[in-house]
Order: structure tokens, then sequence, then C-alpha cells
């Protein structure tokens, strides 16, 4: 009777952790790639989404985010979607422009009059078709996109017209529309990886570089540049996309499930972003920062020349469209 009441134990227990390999065995973790800090509002938000998939798709998937271009450059993780070495990505919408020129456009400098120009657009028509235009090109789903900020110049000088940036070196991400602004203004413009900007910065490889308040907070950039000067010369957004091969794995709900998880968290980021950024001014200049006001009309009149120029990635009548949208 001993020996059967043993057997019976190391069978149940033979049984549970097959069943407990089971249930590992059976939740997915999505790999979800960014070249941002883990301090940033796009990075908290997206790893609160882990939880919720879980308990949305009952354990099926859950979800595993790499920050600070862990996983590889902006160019690497955008490769990765479709060899599904990466799920999701936060990428820039230049860089999504590779796939599909006509997607970038929301990303070109003085592109959108302000904030509520641009939250207009992405929930437009314009910009859904846009989204399936990339998906045709590149079997990649766009499925969010969330605010960045307002991109400004930072320099160890004030920049208060165009002509303070004739000849300067700044660096820009290594997507060609980045360089339609300092083109514009008769800058040099300098394609340096994320990673790799503050020690360029610190080195003197490049003067100055470009982009919201709350990214050069959390770069660190104002340790080693003293003037930011408000520009705002792009409404920038992140796109969150799923990758082709993760996309078709999926079955429905769960995918519906992730997808509105996705949403979810740009929301949370754009929300936050928001309102770092419009108490970060008044933040630099409490940690010694000269913060220039900057009257945008002669940079932006200058830029616009080139919109639908050489370097533009899409037709006339998208740009109409989205000039259109009030």
């Amino acid at each position: 009777m001993k020996h059967t009441r043993q057997k019976f134990v190391l069978l149940a227990s033979a049984a549970a952790l097959a069943m407990s390999a089971q249930s590992a065995a059976a939740e997915t973790v999505l790999k979800w790639a960014h070249v941002y800090e883990a301090s940033e509002p796009y990075h908290t938000c997206a790893v609160e989404t882990s939880d919720k998939l879980k308990a949305a798709t009952e354990d099926r998937y859950a979800i595993e985010v790499f920050p600070a271009s862990s996983l590889g450059k902006e160019e690497d993780i955008n490769e990765g979607l479709g060899l599904g070495t990466v799920d999701i990505i936060y990428t820039g919408q230049l860089f999504a422009g590779r796939a599909y020129g006509a997607v970038a456009i929301g990303g070109a400098p003085y592109m959108f009059r302000d904030y509520d120009h641009w939250d207009k657009f992405r929930s437009s028509d314009l910009f859904a078709e846009l989204a399936e235009g990339y998906r045709e090109a590149s079997g990649n789903h766009i499925v969010a996109t969330t605010y960045y900020g307002q991109r400004h110049v930072t320099a160890n000088k004030p920049v208060l017209k165009p002509e303070d940036m004739a000849g300067m070196k700044i660096r820009v991400p290594n997507a060609p529309l980045y360089m339609m602004f300092p083109k514009a203004v008769g800058a040099n413009p300098t394609p340096i990886a994320f990673a790799e900007a503050y020690l360029a910065l610190q080195q003197g490889t490049v003067d100055g570089q470009e982009n919201p308040l709350p990214t050069i907070q959390a770069k660190k950039f104002h340790e080693v540049q003293s003037d930011i000067s408000l520009t705002a010369h792009i409404n920038d957004a992140l796109l969150t996309i799923i990758g082709g091969p993760t996309w078709d794995q999926m079955d429905e709900g769960d995918r519906e499930a992730l997808v509105g998880l996705l949403k979810e968290a740009s929301d949370c980021a754009t929300e936050q972003v928001r309102e770092t950024e419009a108490e970060l001014a008044a933040w630099f200049k409490e940690q010694g920062v000269n913060v220039h006001e900057v009257d945008v009309a002669p940079f932006r009149e200058v830029t616009m020349e080139l919109h639908n120029g050489p370097d533009a990635t899409w037709e006339q009548e998208v740009y109409d469209r989205l000039q259109a949208i009030e």
C-alpha cells in the first residue's frame, strides 16, 4: 500500500510538472524593440502592456520590451520585423518610409501647423490609406501613432534665424528626410546613430542636434549643449508596428487584443509626453541652459519650399490632402 501511495505521488508530481511545462510553452513572449531610454514614457507605457496582454489572451502571449537600442539601431529593428527577430517596434516615420515613401510625410519639417493638425491627421482616412500602403509594401502592420514631441535645435550658441545655422554640423537620424530642414537653412546634416549622439556632441564631432525637449532631457544632451532654440521644426511621432510574421501567427482574437493594447500604450505615452513637454523649458532654464524663443516663420518659409522638391517621397495629391485637414 505504501509503495502504491508513493507511486501515486510520483505520478501526480510528474503530471503537475508536465502541465506546468505545457503552460510555460503555451506563453509566447513577444519582443518589443526601440531605441529610447527606459525612463521615457514610450518604454514605461509599453512595459505595462505585458500583464494586460497576458490577461487578455489567457496567458497565451506576453511582451518583453527592449529599450535603448539593445536589439539594434533603427535600421536593424525595422529589418527585424520581416525576419521575425523582433515582433513589435517603435520607429520614426522616416525609417518606415524606406519601405513605403509616402508614410514618411508626417515626419517632414513644418509639415503640420501645430499639434492639433497632427492629431487630426493620425485619425484621418489619409493616414489609414498610408498605413495600408505601407502594409502592402512591407508586409508589416502600423497599428498606432504616438506623439514624440516638437523637435528643437540644440547647440553651443543661440539659433534665432536661419542664417545662424549656416555651416553648422548638426546630428540627424540616418534617414534622408531628416536632412531637409538642415539643407533648407544651410546647415550640414550629419547622420549619426541615436546611441552615439551624446558622444558625438561631447567630442565636437558635430556642433548640434535636434530633438524634442523630453528626449533632450532623457538623453542628457543639455549636459554637452549650452543652448536650446525652440525651432519646433517637426511635430514628430513614432509608429508602433507589428511584424508580418507575428501578425500572421496570431489568431484574430489575440491579435485584436494586442492591437487594442498597443493603442492604449500610444495614448498613455502621448499624454505623458505632452505634459512633460509643457514643463521642460522652465526646467532646462533651472539647470542653467539657455532656452530661446524663436520666430519660426523664416525657418518655415525656407523649408516649405522643399516640401515637394526632389527629396519628397510623396505625391502632390497626398501633400495637398494633408494640408487641407482642418
